[in-house]
């Protein structure tokens, strides 16, 4: 599978981060979340409006705003 962006991601499917995006601040804030490169992340649930999704990473939930989500890079895994 060819690498998309976390917000493309299906409620269930699994994926690994390959690159976080975003500038300054707002990286250092993803990276200090956890949401580092060869990460494996799960989507959990949507918001009924789509914004924000809820993931699954290092044991924890994490919500994030759409836009953020599509800052970040990831390699779907094989179903």
């Amino acid at each position: 599978m060819e690498a998309i962006t976390l917000n493309n991601l299906a409620i269930g499917q699994k994926a690994t981060i390959i690159t976080v995006g975003g500038e300054g601040i707002l990286r250092r804030r993803f990276l200090d979340m956890g949401l580092t490169p060869k990460t494996r992340v799960m989507v959990r649930k949507r918001a009924p409006l789509g914004d924000p999704i809820e993931i699954f990473l290092r044991g924890y939930e994490l919500t994030l705003r759409l836009d953020d989500a599509k800052k970040i890079t990831v390699q779907p895994e094989e179903a």
